[in-house]
């Protein structure tokens, strides 16, 4: 997999802000968490719990040293077993604002189950296209992380020192997690098994890949890009939507807006020069183009001060 690439999918992120928790859970218990704006990952220090999401079929058994990460902030459910009682998790804790630390303690006459749990609060707009098509949750087991000392020794200074109070704490904890985060999606990348990770080590996909994240204010065309790619037009469109979910030129779209909506929430920029920045000859194309992806038209946008309306 080419290392620009994966640069380029998780540099924009711009994690601004962690939300941590620890957890001392005795069995029974289950936790029941709605959908959030932000990654989440919980590391289990000691014993064992579910995972349970609406669009995975079969619970998910986690194990002390095992990671799980949800890159989109899914909704899920915690617990000790699979389809047990669950109460919401806003009612255990109500208010997890960026830079809070908190602890939870679940009582009852059953094992322990001990875990340190994380979310970080990023730019959505930010965020690649790919990006947005990885898997809604991603799981490193115990073996896989202990084949990487730099992860798990994050996690574990995280686990040991999660709540010291010391000056700076906050930034710390943000930094530590920001870096659990990078160091768990490269491991992702590199050793999980779903199509959007196939697509970044395809040898000629993620050449075409990297030439839209870092070049997509060229003039491609889908046989242009098959051609970055080495591969013929069908071939290429064909592996493109399969391993990426969508279309080369919708992809390109995607990246195209996610720059132009960047450029609008953080510049001055005239629409005209904008759209230029982005690949687009024509104002009124990019008008239409960028009203379809968001919902709203670039001006609409910018006064709101870079809120969609829709996600696509």
């Amino acid at each position: 997999m080419d290392e620009d690439l994966l640069s380029e999918l998780l540099a924009p992120l711009r994690l601004h802000g962690v939300f941590h928790s620890r957890w001392s859970a005795h069995a029974p218990w289950g936790v029941a968490g709605e959908r959030e704006n932000c990654a989440l990952l919980h590391y289990v220090q000691e014993g064992e719990c579910t995972v349970e999401l609406p669009e995975v079929p079969e619970p998910i058994r986690l194990r002390a040293g095992d990671l799980v990460v949800f890159p989109h902030g899914a909704a899920h459910r915690l617990a000790d077993r699979p389809g047990g009682p669950t109460v919401p998790l806003a009612s255990m804790l109500p208010r997890r604002e960026p830079g809070a630390v908190r602890t939870v303690e679940i009582d009852g006459p059953g094992a322990i189950t001990t875990m340190l749990c994380g979310g970080l609060h990023y730019d959505g707009a930010a965020a690649a296209p790919l990006y947005q098509a990885l898997p809604q949750v991603l799981v490193l087991d115990r073996e896989l992380l202990e084949r990487q000392p730099l992860l798990s020794g994050t996690l574990d200074m995280l686990a040991r020192e999660w709540a010291t109070g010391e000056p700076g704490a906050a930034l710390v904890a943000l930094r530590a997690f920001e870096l659990a985060f990078v160091l768990a999606l490269r491991v992702a990348l590199s050793d999980l098994d779903t199509p959007v990770l196939h697509a970044l080590r395809h040898q000629g996909i993620s050449r075409a890949l990297l030439a839209v994240h870092t070049r997509f204010a060229e003039q491609w065309t889908l046989e242009s890009l098959a051609g970055e790619a080495g591969l013929s037009r069908s071939a290429f469109a064909a592996g493109f939507r399969e391993l990426v979910g969508e279309t080369p030129m919708r992809h390109l779209t995607a990246r195209r807006m996610q720059e132009a909506a960047r450029l609008l929430k953080e510049s001055a920029l005239p629409h005209s020069r904008i759209a230029e920045r982005v690949g687009y000859r024509s104002g009124v194309g990019f008008h239409l183009a960028f009203r379809q992806w968001c919902g709203q038209t670039p001006g609409e946008y910018r006064r709101s001060g870079g809120t969609r309306r829709v996600e696509r």
